[in-house]
């Protein structure tokens, strides 16, 4: 049954202070147009608190920090995107946070550089799970296809440039989209929900983020001459929300560590900004002696859990249980609660209308019960 209420607990100590961070993204050093500094820029611009560039194979160093302007500062950090590029399509792309070292040339082996990766104390995604071939513009399939690995962090449950290819089909409509980029997003694809869901359900903790995959990429079709989806649009739209224990300190060590600890715990959710901010929106969980955010583990000890949603704006929300049913709950109230005695993982998805369609908004990292 589901209930709708206003009590939603927050408890001191537990992660609650929210920050926008965007991640995957690129730079001049790979398959970008832009600077560090411009992508600085267009965050503060955005009001970011955070972005993880990634560029394809390469760790460029010394970029990492705090860049301020206009009286606001971003923290910007340093991951990379690893591939193999001697493989044609080039499949099983991977994004690695805070492993502080070059590993591009363990590519070619990936659950070689997921084992490294966790060595070194970083975190691997796998990046854009399904990228279907786009002939019209010579894009190939790269999608996720070794799924036989194990060990890594998580998935880009979203990948707001990928989705692009699943709306165009010519070039008409590829030239409409770029001139109406706010008409592409409508959610994360169905092949990557149904894949997160069945991982969840073997009982694996899979962190889900959401990434932009920004390429800023100039285009020219005729007399047109525009930049393809500028990093300050793409900051607006899928951002990954991340709850920390504390507020940024403005120590870009303790800063980092906190970021990549709350990934790692999957605290956080991804969030659609254009429609209308996610910012504030909460999934939180309960038992008599135990209190759960997302990410986190709950045991049953033969009693309930109560789980508790908080939206920033009334919306549809979708209470999902990963290892069985699907409760749907509907309404204009802000606030619902859900009773369970049943083990496995729990997640939130909500939707909003937007541009005269439903499109996805929020989706929550699970809580675990175990």
């Amino acid at each position: 049954m589901i209930i709708t209420g206003d009590n939603i607990i927050s408890q001191p100590g537990k992660p609650n202070n929210e920050i926008v961070v965007n991640l995957h993204m690129h730079t001049a050093y790979s398959d970008g147009s832009g600077s560090h500094d411009q992508i600085a820029d267009a965050a503060i611009e955005t009001g970011l608190d955070a972005v993880i560039i990634t560029d394809h194979n390469v760790l460029v160093t010394g970029k990492e920090g705090y860049r301020e302007k206009n009286g606001r500062k971003v923290l910007v950090l340093i991951g990379q995107e690893i591939h193999d590029q001697a493989r044609k399509p080039q499949k099983n792309h991977m994004l690695v946070f805070g492993a502080e070292k070059d590993l591009a040339p363990l590519a070619s082996s990936t659950q070689q550089l997921i084992n490294q990766v966790r060595a070194a104390g970083g975190l691997s995604f796998i990046a854009h799970p399904y990228d279907p071939a786009l002939p019209t513009f010579n894009e190939d399939d790269i999608s996720w296809v070794d799924w036989s690995v194990s060990g890594y962090t998580g998935i880009e449950l979203w990948n707001a440039f990928s989705e692009l290819k699943m709306v165009v089909h010519n070039k008409l409509e590829g030239l409409f989209f770029a001139l109406f980029p706010q008409l592409i997003a409508h959610g994360p694809a169905q092949q990557v929900l149904a894949i997160w869901d069945d991982l969840l359900k073997q009982g694996r903790k899979i962190v889900a983020i959401g990434g932009s995959d920004a390429h800023a990429l100039p285009m020219s079709l005729g007399p047109i001459h525009r930049t393809i989806f500028p990093y300050a649009f793409h900051f607006q739209t899928v951002n990954t929300h991340i709850l920390l224990p504390q507020g940024l300190t403005g120590n870009i060590d303790t800063d980092k560590k906190m970021i990549y600890t709350a990934l790692s715990n999957g605290h956080a959710f991804v969030g659609y900004d254009l429609p209308q901010s996610t910012r504030g929106f909460r999934f939180t969980a309960q038992t008599k002696e135990q209190h759960g955010v997302m990410g986190d583990t709950l045991s049953l000890d033969g009693g309930s859990v109560t789980f508790q949603i908080s939206l920033p704006v009334p919306c549809e929300c979708k209470l999902v249980h990963a290892g069985g049913d699907t409760i749907i709950c509907k309404g204009n109230n802000q606030n619902f609660t859900h009773i369970t005695s049943v083990p496995g993982a729990y997640r939130v998805e909500c939707r909003v209308d937007y541009l005269g369609k439903q499109r996805g908004w929020i989706f929550s990292n699970p809580i675990y019960i175990s």
